[in-house]
């Protein structure tokens, strides 16, 4: 099969969602200029560069009561600060709770009954219940192709870890088993991992 996705794929859901995967959930919190808390979730979230360290997530649809699209990005731009959480599998559930389209006044901590504390380097809150958070400051917001697709960029200035996850001085991800986003409504957890040495090592 192939298809040019201007002209569609014909098949009874959109594949590209699986073909990109697994991907690693950014589970982004923020707070408004006017200091209500915010906690999303974002699939297209990765690590782009090591020093300084940075990320990015991408958000790709709008809500009635925001120009920008999404309350997150409005946050952000208002403010410049935002919070990576990582999923854990236990975390699932809440993490699929945050996912509702609420009004900017609702707070998704309490919504999934999240504990919540306050961040060290930006003012922010981040979920106390997550293996890791990254604390972020905004490096760049890109307007992409598409009427609400934005891409978010952060430096990270503040890194959290729980203890119990740091294994002979590595941070494992099989301690917790980090959940990551397939396709369509699929999920999967990372429970095993093995390693490969470059050849030039």
């Amino acid at each position: 099969m192939f298809y040019e996705p201007k002209n569609g794929h014909g098949l009874p859901h959109n594949p590209f969602g699986a073909i990109i995967a697994p991907r690693p959930i950014g589970w982004i919190s923020t707070r408004s200029a006017s200091g209500q808390d915010n906690l999303a979730p974002y699939s297209f979230f990765n690590a782009v560069a090591y020093e300084p360290p940075q990320v990015m997530f991408a958000s790709t649809s709008g809500k009635p009561d925001r120009d920008e699209g999404k309350d997150t990005v409005g946050n952000i731009r208002d403010t410049g600060f935002f919070c990576v959480n990582v999923v854990s599998e236990a975390l699932k559930d809440a993490m699929n709770a945050t996912s509702a389209a609420l009004p900017r006044d609702r707070d998704e901590f309490s919504v999934a009954g999240l504990d919540r504390a306050e961040c060290q380097t930006i003012p922010c809150s981040r979920v106390v219940a997550s293996p890791a958070a990254l604390e972020c400051k905004l490096v760049q917001i890109v307007e992409l192709p598409g009427k609400m697709n934005r891409m978010v960029i952060g430096e990270v200035t503040g890194i959290h870890l729980r203890d119990d996850c740091l294994i002979d001085g590595k941070f494992d991800v099989t301690r917790f088993a980090l959940l990551a986003r397939l396709g369509y409504r699929d999920y999967t957890t990372v429970r095993d991992a093995f390693e490969l040495s470059r050849p030039d090592d």
